[in-house]
């Protein structure tokens, strides 16, 4: 298989040289996905609605990579304040319960101070047997 890129269609990714996902073979890296709504470059207020914000814009990369969210083996949650993690984690259960990757939370300073939580995972879908 040959490498392939998805674009979300945010700036930021010509901007600063990324992809919001990138399929490898098997294998899919989905790059660290804020809560902006890439439609209107809007962000809602709070973890919790920035990280169901964040699960729609990861789903919808999964799905042009040709993965749902059940393929995901790795998440990475990179949050401001230990309060944003424990105000996201409803959703964050909820979404990742069924699937339980393995799993790492960070506490780190994010770009724009709107930003609540980033989300990065890595999906692998194997070939049908």
């Amino acid at each position: 298989m040959t490498r392939r890129l998805i674009s979300s269609g945010s700036p930021y990714e010509a901007q600063i040289g990324y992809s919001r996902a990138l399929v490898d073979g098997e294998w899919i890296f989905v790059s660290g996905t804020t809560g902006f709504d890439y439609a209107s470059m809007s962000i809602p207020e709070g973890a919790a609605a920035q990280a169901e914000q964040c699960w729609r814009n990861i789903e919808r990369a999964l799905a042009d990579a040709g993965a749902t969210l059940a393929d995901i083996v790795r998440v990475h949650y990179i949050v401001p304040t230990r309060e944003d993690f424990h105000a996201a984690m409803p959703v964050l259960a909820k979404v990742m319960g069924p699937v339980r990757p393995a799993a790492t939370m960070i506490c780190a300073g994010l770009l724009d101070e709107r930003m609540r939580i980033e989300i990065e995972v890595t999906a692998r879908v194997r070939a049908a047997a």
